[in-house]
Protein backbone atom coordinates (compact mmCIF):
# COMPACT_ATOMS: atom_id res chain seq x y z
CA UNK A 1 0.00 0.00 0.00
CA UNK A 2 1.27 3.72 -0.85
CA UNK A 3 0.38 5.66 2.35
CA UNK A 4 -0.44 8.81 2.91
CA UNK A 5 1.62 11.60 4.90
CA UNK A 6 -0.45 12.77 7.56
CA UNK A 7 0.39 16.38 7.25
CA UNK A 8 0.41 17.35 3.97
CA UNK A 9 -1.98 14.37 2.46
CA UNK A 10 0.04 13.81 -0.33
CA UNK A 11 0.65 9.77 -1.63
CA UNK A 12 4.39 8.85 -0.69
CA UNK A 13 4.53 6.85 -4.21
CA UNK A 14 3.24 6.92 -7.37
CA UNK A 15 0.31 4.98 -7.90
CA UNK A 16 0.41 1.66 -9.72
CA UNK A 17 -1.50 2.72 -12.96
CA UNK A 18 1.30 5.45 -12.70
CA UNK A 19 4.15 3.02 -12.28
CA UNK A 20 3.07 0.87 -14.94
CA UNK A 21 2.48 4.03 -17.71
CA UNK A 22 5.84 4.91 -16.83
CA UNK A 23 6.99 1.24 -17.32
CA UNK A 24 5.18 1.22 -20.72
CA UNK A 25 7.04 4.53 -21.65
CA UNK A 26 10.57 3.08 -21.18
CA UNK A 27 9.45 -0.15 -23.21
CA UNK A 28 8.42 2.12 -26.22
CA UNK A 29 11.57 3.87 -25.88
CA UNK A 30 13.45 0.75 -26.24
CA UNK A 31 11.71 -0.16 -29.07
CA UNK A 32 12.22 2.94 -30.50
CA UNK A 33 16.18 2.42 -29.99
CA UNK A 34 15.90 -0.92 -31.85
CA UNK A 35 14.53 0.16 -34.71
CA UNK A 36 17.53 2.79 -34.68
CA UNK A 37 20.34 2.25 -37.71
CA UNK A 38 23.40 1.86 -36.12
CA UNK A 39 24.56 5.58 -37.23
CA UNK A 40 21.55 7.27 -35.72
CA UNK A 41 22.66 5.36 -32.55
CA UNK A 42 25.75 6.31 -32.65
CA UNK A 43 24.48 9.46 -32.28
CA UNK A 44 22.51 8.69 -29.22
CA UNK A 45 24.28 9.21 -25.84
CA UNK A 46 23.19 5.30 -24.85
CA UNK A 47 25.17 4.11 -22.11
CA UNK A 48 27.84 1.13 -23.11
CA UNK A 49 25.69 -1.53 -20.83
CA UNK A 50 22.44 -0.89 -23.21
CA UNK A 51 24.12 -1.35 -26.45
CA UNK A 52 24.72 -4.85 -25.66
CA UNK A 53 21.22 -5.32 -24.42
CA UNK A 54 19.61 -3.11 -27.78
CA UNK A 55 22.30 -5.41 -30.21
CA UNK A 56 21.22 -8.55 -28.64
CA UNK A 57 17.11 -7.64 -29.08
CA UNK A 58 18.17 -6.88 -32.98
CA UNK A 59 19.91 -10.55 -33.33
CA UNK A 60 16.68 -11.82 -32.61
CA UNK A 61 14.09 -12.54 -35.25
CA UNK A 62 11.08 -14.51 -33.10
CA UNK A 63 8.43 -12.52 -32.77
CA UNK A 64 7.73 -14.21 -28.89
CA UNK A 65 11.60 -14.08 -28.15
CA UNK A 66 12.07 -10.58 -29.67
CA UNK A 67 9.34 -9.36 -27.59
CA UNK A 68 10.77 -10.82 -24.26
CA UNK A 69 13.97 -10.01 -25.25
CA UNK A 70 12.47 -6.00 -25.21
CA UNK A 71 11.13 -6.62 -22.08
CA UNK A 72 14.80 -7.44 -20.94
CA UNK A 73 15.76 -4.68 -22.37
CA UNK A 74 13.61 -2.54 -21.19
CA UNK A 75 14.02 -3.60 -17.04
CA UNK A 76 17.79 -3.05 -18.62
CA UNK A 77 16.56 0.63 -19.27
CA UNK A 78 14.59 1.09 -15.75
CA UNK A 79 17.78 0.14 -13.85
CA UNK A 80 19.28 3.80 -15.39
CA UNK A 81 18.71 7.16 -13.58
CA UNK A 82 15.85 8.82 -15.23
CA UNK A 83 18.92 11.81 -16.37
CA UNK A 84 19.75 9.31 -18.65
CA UNK A 85 16.47 8.19 -20.05
CA UNK A 86 15.53 11.86 -20.46
CA UNK A 87 18.61 12.68 -22.35
CA UNK A 88 17.45 9.73 -24.69
CA UNK A 89 14.10 10.68 -25.35
CA UNK A 90 15.21 14.62 -25.72
CA UNK A 91 17.72 13.69 -28.74
CA UNK A 92 15.58 11.29 -29.89
CA UNK A 93 12.86 14.11 -30.21
CA UNK A 94 15.50 16.69 -31.49
CA UNK A 95 16.45 14.45 -34.22
CA UNK A 96 13.84 14.99 -36.74
CA UNK A 97 14.83 18.99 -35.90
CA UNK A 98 18.28 18.83 -35.91
CA UNK A 99 18.42 17.27 -39.38
CA UNK A 100 15.99 19.98 -40.57
CA UNK A 101 18.59 22.54 -38.94
CA UNK A 102 21.55 20.62 -40.45
CA UNK A 103 19.95 21.08 -44.04
CA UNK A 104 19.27 24.47 -44.15
CA UNK A 105 22.55 24.87 -42.81
CA UNK A 106 23.77 23.15 -46.00
CA UNK A 107 21.40 25.20 -48.08
CA UNK A 108 22.61 28.31 -46.66
CA UNK A 109 26.23 27.48 -47.03
CA UNK A 110 25.66 26.24 -51.10
CA UNK A 111 23.51 29.52 -51.40
CA UNK A 112 26.50 31.71 -50.08
CA UNK A 113 29.06 30.12 -52.12
CA UNK A 114 27.13 30.55 -55.33
CA UNK A 115 26.59 33.89 -54.64
CA UNK A 116 30.33 34.54 -53.84
CA UNK A 117 31.13 32.61 -57.28
CA UNK A 118 28.36 34.73 -59.28
CA UNK A 119 28.70 38.38 -60.99
CA UNK A 120 28.74 40.15 -57.58
CA UNK A 121 31.19 38.23 -56.10
CA UNK A 122 33.89 40.65 -55.02
CA UNK A 123 30.77 42.96 -53.00
CA UNK A 124 29.38 39.35 -51.59
CA UNK A 125 32.89 38.33 -50.31
CA UNK A 126 32.90 42.08 -49.10
CA UNK A 127 29.77 42.21 -47.53
CA UNK A 128 30.50 38.40 -46.00
CA UNK A 129 33.79 39.47 -44.59
CA UNK A 130 31.91 42.70 -42.61
CA UNK A 131 29.38 39.70 -41.23
CA UNK A 132 31.94 37.43 -40.21
CA UNK A 133 35.21 39.46 -38.90
CA UNK A 134 36.72 36.28 -37.66
CA UNK A 135 36.98 34.56 -41.40
CA UNK A 136 40.01 34.19 -42.67
CA UNK A 137 40.13 36.45 -45.10
CA UNK A 138 43.10 35.32 -46.84
CA UNK A 139 41.75 32.05 -47.36
CA UNK A 140 38.73 33.05 -48.26
CA UNK A 141 39.23 34.98 -51.09
CA UNK A 142 42.18 32.34 -52.65
CA UNK A 143 39.54 29.78 -52.29
CA UNK A 144 37.03 32.22 -54.46
CA UNK A 145 39.31 33.02 -56.57
CA UNK A 146 41.05 29.62 -57.14
CA UNK A 147 37.20 28.13 -57.58
CA UNK A 148 35.93 30.58 -60.30
CA UNK A 149 39.75 29.34 -62.60
CA UNK A 150 38.54 25.53 -61.99
CA UNK A 151 34.96 26.37 -63.43
CA UNK A 152 36.73 27.98 -66.04
CA UNK A 153 39.36 25.84 -67.19
CA UNK A 154 36.46 23.01 -66.32
CA UNK A 155 38.94 21.77 -63.37
CA UNK A 156 37.73 19.15 -61.07
CA UNK A 157 35.98 21.09 -58.34
CA UNK A 158 38.49 20.75 -55.20
CA UNK A 159 38.49 24.36 -54.57
CA UNK A 160 34.39 24.55 -54.97
CA UNK A 161 34.10 22.29 -51.88
CA UNK A 162 36.80 23.75 -49.91
CA UNK A 163 34.76 26.89 -50.09
CA UNK A 164 31.85 25.17 -49.06
CA UNK A 165 33.52 23.28 -45.89
CA UNK A 166 34.96 26.75 -45.46
CA UNK A 167 31.41 28.86 -45.29
CA UNK A 168 29.81 26.01 -43.64
CA UNK A 169 32.63 26.24 -40.78
CA UNK A 170 31.97 29.90 -40.53
CA UNK A 171 28.45 29.79 -40.51
CA UNK A 172 28.62 27.10 -37.61
CA UNK A 173 31.02 29.00 -35.76
CA UNK A 174 29.76 32.77 -36.67
CA UNK A 175 26.14 32.51 -35.17
CA UNK A 176 25.73 30.80 -31.83
CA UNK A 177 21.89 29.51 -32.73
CA UNK A 178 22.59 28.92 -36.24
CA UNK A 179 19.38 30.88 -37.60
CA UNK A 180 20.67 34.05 -37.83
CA UNK A 181 23.69 33.63 -40.14
CA UNK A 182 24.60 35.68 -42.96
CA UNK A 183 20.98 36.92 -44.04
CA UNK A 184 22.97 39.34 -46.59
CA UNK A 185 21.16 39.87 -50.24
CA UNK A 186 21.74 37.05 -52.35
CA UNK A 187 19.71 37.92 -55.26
Amino acid sequence: MRGRDEDTGEFFSPSRSAQRRAALDVLELGAQLVALSEAQLALLPVPEGLLAHIEDTRKIPSHGARKRQLAFLAKQMRKLDSAVLDALRDAMRKDGETARREVAAMHRAEALRDHLLGDAGDDALTALLAEFPQANRQKLRQLVRNAREEKAKHKPPRAFRELYRELRELLANGSEDGDDAFNGDMA
